[in-house]
């Protein structure tokens, strides 16, 4: 008896089997984008932190250079002593501003908040990646209890839940921040 009870659920068997197959694939592609996803943001943090410590070593030298300036200035000085000051007064600006070299503090400050919008548009796309795993995972569980207890509604939901994992890996790949604006 129960061997017609397996028969009577072969076609859809294989339909759900397919479907697994495919969830199984949709998870795949989540979690290897989840993954790259997490290593760039990880590297683009590392890389504005670099950046910022960067901007406050110049800033620190800036602030050196234009006190010891003042100071001299201060306390007068003939001939030499102006030519120092307009030296440090010029090697501050230099930290200022730096566009040969890309090392400047205005560089530097516009450098180090790409690598944070980067960092930041990375973790958003994780964050879809890894509802859409969650989804799937469920989705492959659905599809499997289905085939055990002959519901077809949770094939159905397995589906819908395959869709929607799908739906996110697209959103993260291309528009992370589109759901944030809603």
């Amino acid at each position: 008896m129960s061997g017609a009870h397996i028969e009577s659920h072969g076609p859809h068997d294989k339909s759900i089997a397919l479907l697994i197959s495919v969830l199984a694939l949709v998870l795949a592609f989540s979690e290897t984008l989840g993954k790259s996803a997490q290593t760039e943001a990880l590297d683009a943090n590392i890389q504005a932190a670099n950046l910022w410590s960067f901007f406050q070593a110049k800033t620190i030298r800036q602030t050196t250079l234009r006190t010891a300036a003042e100071q001299l200035e201060l306390l007068g000085g003939g001939a030499a002593a102006k030519k120092q000051i307009e030296a440090w007064r010029a090697n501050a600006e230099r930290y200022e501003s730096q566009p040969e070299k890309n090392e400047g503090r205005k560089e530097l400050s516009a450098r180090a908040k790409k690598a944070e919008q980067r960092r930041d548009r990375s973790m958003t796309a994780y964050h879809h990646y890894e509802l859409a795993s969650a989804a799937v995972q469920i989705g492959i569980v659905l599809a499997s209890a289905s085939i055990i207890t002959a519901m077809p509604v949770l094939a159905w939901i397995a589906g819908a839940l395959g869709a929607a994992g799908a739906a996110l890996c697209v959103v993260g790949f291309w528009f992370p921040a589109a759901l944030h604006l809603l």
